[in-house]
């Protein structure tokens, strides 16, 4: 064989080689939030490379938000939203995006139990959280906007989850809030309400969907840069709501669903 078409075959060669080297290492992530169990997690493709996220799970430190009765125990609102904060968090680590836990917990991690328990454990980025509404609030929006202010991504949002609290016989679907004119806002969660109809659709045929997007002055849509978007994924008190949030497999589906909607959000507009 001539010696060029020797060369050309090496390189070849060595190209292909390379890669599979470099996917070795790269083709996973760890983030010790997630927990021992769950700490490394793989990276399945770039689909949100380049997007950036502020994911702030409700309450937390002192204040455990709603409570609600299930059997014998107690449901706690920051502890539910936070697994699902951290599930979908991982969700957007494994398709390339980078995310900013605001509201942490370095004991928990993800947890496939039924009943989560609660404590105070939750900081803000490692800062202890007031018990004041006000000072609790400006404290994550202030910290969603320094780092906002050193992120490059053209694409950065701030998404809030919570659980509601109305009375026993109110079943409600996730419904989702936007900031007053936030067209992205709005755009987003309009996708997050197609996406979440759409799933039930084809998951629970004839049950239907009865989400809602809607304005709301609230304090954390209204004080941080990136345009966000703030999610009730149920009522913590009622039955059939609650099934939504004690079985993991349905937390899980939740993060998904959402991270599902967020990609297609930034497919079609990467602003």
């Amino acid at each position: 064989m001539p010696m060029k078409k020797l060369l050309i075959a090496a390189f070849s060669l060595l190209i292909f080689l390379l890669p599979l080297s470099a996917q070795n290492k790269k083709a996973s992530g760890k983030e010790p939030l997630f927990g021992k169990a769950m700490a490394t997690y793989p990276i399945v493709s770039n689909e949100l490379s380049g997007a950036c996220f502020y994911l702030v799970g409700g309450h937390g430190g002192p204040d455990p938000g709603a409570i609600g009765s299930y059997l014998d125990h107690k449901l706690h609102e920051d502890e539910y939203a936070y697994d699902i904060v951290l599930r979908l968090g991982r969700e957007l680590m494994m398709r390339g995006a980078k995310v900013h836990f605001i509201i942490q917990d370095k004991k928990d991690g993800i947890r496939n139990e039924k009943i989560l328990k609660n404590s105070k454990n939750e900081t803000c980025m490692g800062k202890s959280i007031p018990l004041d509404q006000v000072a609790r609030l400006k404290q994550r929006s202030q910290k969603i906007d320094q780092l906002y202010q050193k992120d490059k991504s053209n694409y950065k949002r701030a998404i809030f989850v919570h659980i509601d609290s109305r009375s026993q016989s109110k079943q409600t679907d996730v419904y989702f809030y936007h900031a007053p004119g936030s067209k992205q806002g709005k755009r987003l969660a309009d996708r997050m309400k197609s996406t979440l109809a759409a799933k039930y659709k084809k998951h629970q045929p004839g049950r239907g969907f009865k989400g809602t997007v809607s304005e709301r002055n609230l304090y954390v849509l209204r004080n941080t840069q990136p345009a966000g978007v703030y999610l009730e994924l149920g009522n913590i008190r009622n039955s059939r709501d609650q099934q939504r949030l004690v079985l993991e497999n349905n937390r899980q589906a939740l993060a998904k669903w959402i991270a599902e909607a967020i990609v297609a959000d930034y497919r079609g507009n990467k602003k």
